[in-house]
Parts: structure tokens; C-alpha cells; sequence
């Protein structure tokens, strides 16, 4: 399994970015899709999932700001983050999960300036 993030960028504080990250490999439909991010100096963490299934969960802090998708027909998941702010600013990766097996992609980096 093979994945591609991108869509990350500087946006000021309030503005939206959208994230995208593009699945290859094996049967995608098949995937929970998550993103997780890290902070400079912070471990990582989750931030949203989305099951094969098509239920989202999202870490408190981005509820209501940040909504997870995926097309099973174009094998991508996407992060749509809105009123982003400073303490979004971090290294945002995806990964794919199913039953015995976990793969990331290289992260993409998201810079919120003040």
C-alpha cells in the first residue's frame, strides 16, 4: 500500500485547507482511512477516521472545524479543515488500517500563521 498527502500549505489563521491523500495498492474500500498529525516537538497524534463504512470520529478539539471524506471510486480520503488556528500547525499524515495491517503515507505540512 502506497500513500500520497497533499494539500497542505501556509494559510492564515481562520482559513480553510483542504488535505488530500491518494490510496494505491490494495483494495481501498477495504480501509479505515485516518490522519494523524505531529507538532514540532510533540508525538503524534489522531486526529479523524473514517471507516470503510463511511462513520467519521474526530479528537474533540477538531469537531465541528475539521471533516473527514473518502470517494471510493477515486481511492482518496480528504481532510476539509476550517477556522484553522496557530495550534493546527503541524505535519499531517494519513493511514490506512485494516484487519492485521497499518500503512502511512509521507506527511504533508500545514503552517497556520497568526
Amino acid at each position: 500500500v502506497q500513500l500520497q498527502a497533499s494539500g497542505g500549505g501556509l494559510v492564515q489563521a481562520g482559513g480553510p485547507l483542504r488535505l488530500s491523500c491518494e490510496f494505491r495498492g490494495s483494495t481501498f474500500s477495504a480501509y479505515a482511512m485516518s490522519w494523524y498529525r505531529q507538532a514540532p516537538g510533540q508525538l503524534r497524534e489522531w486526529v479523524a477516521t473514517i471507516t470503510s463504512g463511511q462513520t467519521s470520529t474526530y479528537v474533540d478539539y477538531v469537531k465541528g472545524r475539521f471533516t473527514i471524506s473518502r470517494d471510493n471510486a477515486r481511492n482518496a480520503v480528504y481532510l476539509q479543515m476550517n477556522s484553522l488556528n496557530v495550534e493546527d500547525t503541524a505535519v499531517y499524515y494519513c493511514n490506512a488500517w485494516t484487519s492485521g495491517s497499518s500503512f502511512w503515507g509521507r506527511g504533508t505540512q500545514v503552517t497556520v500563521s497568526s
